[in-house]
């Protein structure tokens, strides 16, 4: 596999934290239908964990703040994601899968 990076493991502030149950528990929100959360770079804590948040219905996503909380009491506060973006659609390969790498900032 040339060219791929591990987008699934995030470390932050000394832990190694897994993606995929960020975003399961994001995704027992009613008011989330997608959402993918990658790691992006940051000074103090090595790398920021940020969610990326399709709403079911755009034009009245749930509160970010809510959606950290929501982590933060069912996995760990040091889960939670630090920045909560909304977005139309998640970017995808013809196969459907997610492509993470469009999602962060560089």
């Amino acid at each position: 596999m040339v060219g791929r990076r591990a987008t699934d493991l995030i470390k932050c502030g000394g832990f190694k934290i897994g993606a995929g149950e960020i975003e399961t528990c994001l995704l027992e929100h009613p008011d989330v239908a997608e959402v993918a959360v990658v790691g992006e770079p940051d000074d103090d804590l090595g790398e920021r964990i940020v969610a990326f948040v399709v709403a079911r219905d755009p034009a009245r996503p749930p509160p970010a703040e809510q959606l950290v909380d929501l982590v933060a009491r069912a996995l760990a506060p040091h889960k939670r994601p630090r920045d909560v973006r909304f977005v139309e659609a998640l970017p995808r390969n013809a196969m459907g899968k997610v492509i993470k790498a469009r999602l962060s900032r560089p």
